[in-house]
C-alpha cells in the first residue's frame, strides 16, 4: 500500500531568508483573505468562484499594479493558498468546520510548495533547496524515508520549521488476533489499561506554571503594542510553545 508521511524539522535560516519566508507566508495570506472577500459575494446572491475563477483573479492581481509586489513570491505557493480556501468550504458544506474565516498575521504564517520538479533534497548535508529560498540548513533529527512529494515551511512560537511529505510503498498492516487492550482515558489519570497499568498525566503546565504566571504579569504591565510589550508576549508564547511541545512529544512516544 502506498504511504503518505511528513517529517518536520527545525529550519536554520539566514536573517535574509527569515524576511523572505515572512514576506511569502504574508503573500499567501493575503491571497487567501482577499480570495474569502470575493466568496462573501456568494452570501449577497452572486455566484461563487470556484477554483479555476480565482486562480484567474490571482493572475490580475499579480499583474496590478498596486499588488505587484506579488510577483516577487514564488508562483506556485500562492494557488496554493486558494486550494486551502476551496477545501475550507469543502468541510464548511460538509459540516466539518465552522464557515472559513480571515486569517491573521502571526497565526499559523505558512506556504507550500507542491511541485517536487523544484524542490531539491540533500539528506546527507540536512539541507532543501526551495526557489526564491535559496539552500535552507535543517536539525536533521532522523532521516526522510519515500520519495518527496511537496514541502510546506510553517512558523510557529517565533521558529520556522519545514515539513516534508514523501510517499513510499510500506506493508499492508495486520492486527493481532489476541492481545487487545483497552483503554478508557480519564482526567487524574491520562488512561487506564484493561490490564490494570495506569498511565500518568505529563502535566506540562504544572511544571511551567510559575514561569508563565511571571512572564503574564510583565506582559501586563507593558503598553500595549510598544516594544517592550511586544517582547514579553513573545515570551509568553514561547513558554506557551513549549508547554504544547511537551505534551506532544509526551503523546507521540505514548502511543
Amino acid at each position: 500500500m502506498q504511504r503518505l508521511q511528513a517529517f518536520k524539522y527545525e529550519l536554520m535560516p539566514t536573517g535574509d531568508q527569515q524576511r523572505r519566508m515572512r514576506r511569502f507566508a504574508g503573500s499567501c495570506r493575503f491571497v487567501f483573505n482577499r480570495a474569502l472577500a470575493l466568496q462573501h459575494r456568494y452570501e449577497a446572491g452572486e455566484k461563487k468562484l470556484g477554483y479555476a475563477g480565482l486562480c484567474k483573479e490571482l493572475t490580475g492581481w499579480r499583474n496590478d499594479a498596486d499588488t505587484a509586489w506579488l510577483k516577487e513570491s514564488p508562483i506556485h505557493p500562492l494557488p496554493q493558498a486558494l486550494k486551502d480556501l476551496e477545501r475550507a468550504y469543502t468541510n464548511f458544506f460538509a459540516k466539518r468546520t465552522a464557515f472559513p474565516r480571515f486569517k491573521k498575521k502571526g497565526h499559523g504564517d505558512s506556504f507550500r510548495y507542491p511541485d517536487p520538479k523544484q524542490i531539491k533534497h540533500d539528506a546527507a548535508n540536512g539541507r532543501g533547496f526551495l526557489p526564491k529560498l535559496g539552500w535552507l540548513r535543517y536539525r536533521k533529527s532522523r532521516e526522510v524515508v519515500g520519495t518527496v512529494k511537496n514541502v510546506t515551511v510553517s512558523a510557529s512560537g517565533g521558529k520556522w520549521f519545514v515539513s516534508i511529505q514523501t510517499e513510499r510503498e510500506v506493508e499492508t498492516p495486520r492486527h493481532p488476533a489476541s492481545g487487545i487492550v483497552g483503554v478508557d482515558v480519564g482526567v487524574a489519570n491520562f488512561a487506564t489499561l484493561s490490564t490494570g497499568e495506569i498511565i500518568a498525566p505529563v502535566n506540562a503546565l504544572a511544571k511551567r506554571q510559575r514561569q508563565l504566571v511571571k512572564a503574564q504579569r510583565a506582559l501586563s504591565r507593558k503598553k500595549k503594542f510598544s516594544r517592550n510589550w511586544i517582547k514579553a508576549k513573545a515570551r509568553v508564547r514561547k513558554i506557551h510553545t513549549r508547554i504544547g511541545n511537551t505534551r506532544r512529544d509526551y503523546l507521540h512516544k505514548l502511543t
